[in-house]
């Protein structure tokens, strides 16, 4: 089994703080990062892939320091970026071999072998031949999971990757993460809570580079139960109820304006009681953060 421990990390850009004292420790399977734009995921995920120094604190990975051998890591990591450009004109296969030559597979028969299993397992083995820059989102995000995967990683690194996938590529990417998740370690940092939801058995809250809130979804969740009230409102009076109450999320139902209230007692009359989500422990951990951010 293999581990990530990060201690007290911390790094900032001139007099923006960007990440504030992270502390994590994760093993073999999936680890979701949640948390708003801005609030330091991908300065987290670019630090964690060895691409930039923080500032102090320390990164081990089955008990080496990274800072201080940073190749050792880049030999056992894979990493799909928030956005990664391809090669106009270079077909999938042709630009997977590059990629693995890139990496340190020098042995042609091995890296056939390994580039026709990867895009087999990503479900791009028919399109092949097909230009990278020519597939759809969903596809290049397949691709991207592919390169992740040359070389055979203990560690992958995952960055937004579902933003602007339709349903259906959204499922089979999802499907393929959680294939990937089952023997190495995963980060997964996203803004979408479903995405968490669905894949990741243990997680964590960014806000302003700060861990605001980790454990499992199931447990995070279980802690709000009977704390989570719900009305729905006219538009003219929803401002009245922010005012004063522990409103951690608001969503237009057919032109009025659903309330969340977070509160140990029923915070008024025609507020119903109701099963909290993960989308509520998102919002009610995040509510009050009002600092300046970076992404």
């Amino acid at each position: 089994m293999y581990r990530l421990q990060v201690k007290d990390l911390t790094k900032s850009y001139g007099n923006i703080t960007a990440l504030r004292g992270i502390n994590l420790e994760l093993s073999n399977g999936m680890f979701g990062l949640l948390g708003p734009n801005g609030a330091g995921k991908s300065t987290l995920m670019r630090t964690l892939a060895t691409l930039q120094l923080p500032d102090s604190g320390t990164i081990l990975f089955d008990g080496k320091d990274v800072m201080s051998d940073p190749q050792s890591l880049r030999l056992q990591l894979g990493y799909l970026p928030q956005d990664f450009g391809v090669y106009p004109r270079i077909s999938a296969m042709a630009l997977l071999d590059h990629l693995a030559v890139l990496k340190g597979l020098t042995s042609k028969a091995e890296r056939k072998e390994q580039v026709a299993a990867l895009l087999q397992q990503t479900n791009l083995y028919q399109v092949r031949k097909q230009a990278v820059s020519t597939f759809s989102g969903g596809m290049r995000q397949r691709f991207g999971i592919a390169q992740a995967l040359l070389g055979n990683p203990q560690l992958i690194i995952v960055d937004e990757p579902t933003a602007g996938l339709d349903p259906l590529e959204r499922n089979r990417f999802h499907d393929l993460l959680s294939e990937i998740g089952e023997q190495i370690v995963v980060v997964l940092s996203t803004h979408i809570v479903e995405d968490v939801h669905d894949l990741c058995p243990a997680m964590a809250i960014l806000a302003h580079g700060r861990i605001v809130l980790q454990g499992s979804p199931a447990n995070l969740t279980r802690s709000l139960q009977d704390r989570v009230w719900r009305r729905v409102v006219d538009k003219s009076s929803a401002q009245h109820y922010l005012s004063y109450l522990n409103v951690i999320s608001t969503r237009r139902v057919a032109g009025n304006v659903q309330l969340h209230v977070l509160s140990d007692q029923q915070p008024g009359e025609d507020f119903e009681r109701c099963q909290p989500d993960l989308e509520d422990v998102y919002f009610s951990a995040i509510e009050g953060q009002k600092e300046g951010s970076i992404c």
